[in-house]
């Protein structure tokens, strides 16, 4: 069992209403430190019927059980989960909040990261991940997002173009995501470091072949002295050691299980959304799940597997 910070301690979570209880604890004490005073106290916020934390929680709790039919999921706690959340408003006013408060699901994240004290580990990997919004062959009938930067981009696992955007990510060693930046699907993911670095300085990034490149190396020596240890390619005639290139290949196993589970548990490249808010909203909301996860973690003790997040949630 681990004490991160004084105001938590947990021995154990036996069940969903366990995890649902110490996320809302968490997210509320977050919410109420971080949230600007124009929106903790804006109009008519007293005649509310669910508090921002009780519907950031929802949120996450839904993320993480792969819901991704808000009507379904309200549904499901409506009937399961009155004696946590004795009132609900009504799905419209919900999902409307829900979009509103985007930027202070960010704060959150941002501020997790801070209690688990990765803000100031001198190592990051660095990776990307494609979020489609709409498939190749309905692009060009698809408004939504037209005029909020979708554009169609590569994704060279599925062999398959796509129309929508592209999340960098950089993660520690074990896993946790400290930044994200997103981007437009056909952005290279050399430019999109530079929206990732922007308070970082005289740290080591660790990358694969999207980002080789000497001019790129020596830009980010010469702005941020920041180091980058990217995979060279099988054919290039400069390559790092054999036991630098197996410890790099090991680190960068780590990510992709993190993209792997964001993917596969979290939905991530299947944002349903109706509006570029609500998406915003959702992917901020599926990275502060994942990062909740790994924090809750560490509290109860897990000292190795941080990254079980699924084991919290169905137990």
């Amino acid at each position: 069992m681990m004490e991160l910070d004084k105001n938590y301690y947990i021995k154990e979570i036996e069940n969903l209403k366990d995890f649902v209880t110490v996320a809302y604890i968490i997210i509320d004490d977050i919410y109420q430190k971080v949230t600007p005073p124009h929106i903790a106290n804006r109009c008519n916020i007293n005649n509310s019927v669910m508090s921002d934390s009780e519907i950031i929680t929802i949120c996450i709790v839904g993320e993480l059980l792969t819901i991704d039919s808000e009507k379904a999921w309200l549904g499901f706690c409506k009937k399961n989960m009155r004696d946590l959340f004795p009132k609900f408003c009504d799905r419209t006013r919900f999902n409307r909040t829900r979009r509103n408060l985007h930027a202070v699901i960010e704060e959150i994240r941002k501020e997790l990261s801070n209690l688990t004290g990765y803000a100031q580990q001198p190592y990051r990997i660095v990776d990307s991940i494609p979020i489609p919004v709409c498939k190749f062959g309905r692009a060009k009938f698809h408004k939504t997002f037209r005029g909020f930067g979708a554009t169609y981009g590569k994704c060279p696992s599925k062999k398959e173009i796509y129309l929508g955007y592209k999340l960098h990510m950089l993660a520690t060693l074990d896993g946790f995501i400290t930044d994200f930046a997103i981007t437009p699907a056909n952005v290279d993911d050399r430019a999109g470091v530079w929206d990732l670095i922007d308070s970082y300085r005289r740290i080591t990034l660790i990358g694969d072949k999207g980002y080789i490149g000497t001019e790129f190396a020596v830009e980010l020596k010469e702005e941020k002295e920041i180091e980058i240890l990217p995979v060279k390619r099988s054919n290039s005639k400069l390559q790092f050691p054999k036991a630098i290139r197996q410890l790099i290949f090991k680190l960068r196993r780590r990510i992709e299980t993190s993209a792997s589970q964001l993917t596969q548990q979290l939905n991530i490249e299947k944002v349903l959304a109706k509006s570029y808010w609500g998406f915003l909203a959702r992917v901020k909301t599926k990275l502060l799940a994942y990062n909740l996860c790994y924090y809750i973690n560490k509290l109860i003790g897990r000292d190795i597997n941080f990254s079980r997040i699924k084991e919290l949630v169905f137990g």
